[in-house]
């Protein structure tokens, strides 16, 4: 391949954990800088300030670029927005200039990421957003370059040291261009509300997906719901509460609101030759654990967690049960 191959057991255990740790090192620094710069420098936190308006207030996408690891962390930082309600999608240099160009409109805006702020290939992209008059967001670490002077906002960056020995490889710059691609996002989606729902919209699939999902979409709703008026004898009850499967029963009031629950427990706890003929609301535990349709399912899991119970009543704002979830619904549908 043409590079030296590291011979097996030249590099001891301690090299590399010391190699690890200056890497991890210079990656703290690196974000130290960026934060202490931003807390002392008016012109750096006003940059900031400025494209979180300039993006929330355009009618377009946010299109994003870069050459080499820049255009690695654009991509990142277009799909990051792009999940989190900012419209927006990577464009490399090179295949705006044979013909992507034409994706980008006067409503959109650009964000150019260039260490250097000297980047030939952003030359184009460059000369098409002064043409058709689409704002220009850069990110750099050289405020006096040709990118950052001809943008309407210039993120400058501070200098910082690379990770690789050579100062070469781009390691520490890179991953402030991260951050400051991150804390946009952030700001923009605090900046608009963008709630957990809003968010399942755009990750319906896999494990974050199952986290997103609400009780409501996993709840047993209609018939399947185990629940009996106050005053019912507890001979009907036992016979309704086993019949539905649940191990709970739910006990509502002359309103239809949820005023009791009656469990195994309490049967266990109330066991007597008198049981079947008392009423439902001589046995029954008052002030029930109930959660509301609209939570995440990830949160119903957390409650059932923290006040160990395996079955939740929902309720609707008044309190009238309107479904009942099981911790068995939650684990067959990948929430743990």
């Amino acid at each position: 391949m043409g590079l030296r191959q590291m011979e097996t057991g030249t590099e001891t255990e301690a090299a590399v954990v010391g190699s690890i740790t200056r890497t991890m090192a210079k990656a703290v620094e690196g974000i130290s800088a960026l934060a202490a710069r931003f807390a002392s420098d008016q012109n750096l936190s006003s940059s900031f300030v400025k494209a979180v308006e300039l993006i929330a207030n355009s009618g377009g996408r946010v299109v994003v670029s870069g050459v080499g690891k820049s255009g690695h962390v654009g991509r990142k930082i277009a799909a990051t927005m792009a999940s989190t309600g900012t419209s927006s999608y990577f464009v490399h240099p090179t295949e705006a200039s044979h013909g992507d160009l034409g994706m980008i409109t006067s409503d959109d805006l650009l964000i150019l990421l260039s260490w250097s702020g000297e980047t030939a290939e952003l030359g184009n992209m460059l000369t098409y957003a002064k043409r058709f008059n689409v704002p220009v967001i850069s990110v750099t670490s050289n405020s006096e370059s040709l990118l950052a002077r001809n943008s309407a906002v210039a993120i400058t960056l501070p200098k910082v040291v690379e990770a690789c020995p050579h100062g070469l490889a781009p390691t520490t710059s890179a991953m402030l261009q991260l951050a400051v691609g991150d804390a946009l996002a952030i700001a923009l989606l605090e900046r608009r509300g963008f709630s957990a729902e809003d968010f399942k919209t755009f990750h319906p699939g896999g494990k974050l997906g199952s986290q997103l999902l609400l009780v409501s979409e996993l709840a047993h709703s209609g018939e399947a719901v185990p629940l009996l008026p106050i005053g019912t004898a507890m001979s009907d009850a036992v016979i309704h509460m086993s019949t539905k499967g649940f191990g709970v029963l739910g006990i509502v009031d002359e309103k239809g609101l949820l005023t009791g629950v009656i469990t195994d427990g309490d049967l266990r706890r109330h066991m007597s030759q008198t049981l079947l003929s008392e009423t439902v609301d001589t046995i029954m535990s008052r002030n029930p654990r109930v959660v509301k349709s609209s939570i995440l399912a990830s949160a119903a899991m957390e409650f059932m967690q923290a006040q160990k119970v395996t079955v939740l009543f929902l309720v609707d704002e008044r309190g009238a049960p309107t479904g009942i979830l099981h911790i068995h619904d939650l684990l067959r549908a990948g929430v743990a």
